[in-house]
């Protein structure tokens, strides 16, 4: 009967101290829509080129949330494992009710990344993990009354997404065949520089799609972004809560056959 009594008061602590934290959080909570274009263009049977721009708004479409460009070099270990380096672009916009940074002006942000792919299959489910590493230069305005940010910040971060799809109505995913999708993806800073968002964000898609061919398909649903602010607001920690929806393109080219 003690255990049982000390088992519960602990658990009525921890319950205690995670409201606790959770009421000192300051929640801003917004509708976004991204729609975004991949693009592959294969020139052997190990290497090719990856082609991206994510077109990110708030309120769904009608305002800025981020603009994204990234391109990169693929290679194909295996049928099982891609890895693939590159460079990507980013503006960010002042959006929602608070800002991710103070001057609450758009900002730029060069980032480099590494990414390791393991796909594998469980009966009619395709499964894959996707390593990423990313090194980032942040711009950041030390006056507010400046117009353009006038120095950048260097930060680290580690991401993992998994992700899970499954044929509807076939064993597998071919041409013409829809398919259902779910992922989530996890973003941890680390590093110096890092301030409050060792947490940084989580993503999370439920996704309706369909393979046209080999060179097109396109999926869409439902999209759900927590980000953690890198900084406080009257010494608490602010957490975006960002629902909406998200559209994804997806081109295939083969130019080594066409050679």
């Amino acid at each position: 009967f003690m255990s049982y009594r000390i088992t519960f008061s602990t658990m009525l602590c921890l319950f205690s101290l995670i409201s606790a934290a959770q009421n000192t959080r300051i929640t801003d909570k917004n509708s976004i829509g991204w729609f975004n274009n991949f693009t592959t263009l294969k020139f052997s049977k190990k290497w090719s080129a990856h082609l991206e721009y994510q077109w990110r708004r708030e309120n769904v479409v009608t305002d800025w949330q981020q603009s994204l460009f990234r391109t990169g070099v693929n290679y194909q270990v295996n049928n099982k494992l891609s890895l693939r380096s590159g460079y990507a672009w980013v503006e960010t916009f002042p959006y929602g009710d608070i800002p991710l940074q103070a001057a609450g002006k758009r900002f730029p942000e060069h980032r480099a990344f590494q990414m390791a792919t393991l796909t594998d299959n469980v009966n009619r489910v395709e499964m894959s993990h996707r390593f990423m590493l990313e090194q980032r230069w942040i711009g950041r305005y030390t006056n507010a009354a400046l117009s353009k940010p006038d120095d950048f910040i260097f930060l680290n971060r580690l991401r993992y997404m998994y992700r899970m799809q499954m044929a509807i109505g076939k064993k597998k995913i071919e041409d013409k065949t829809p398919y259902a999708a779910i992922y989530d993806e996890i973003f941890i800073g680390f590093g110096k520089n890092v301030n409050e968002n060792i947490f940084d964000q989580n993503r999370l898609a439920i996704l309706l799609g369909y393979r046209f061919n080999k060179k097109f398909r396109i999926e869409g649903g439902f999209l759900q972004q927590i980000v953690q602010l890198g900084r406080e607001v009257n010494n608490r920690n602010v957490f975006q809560y960002n629902n909406g929806i998200i559209l994804n393109s997806y081109f295939n080219f083969d130019l080594s056959k066409s050679q």
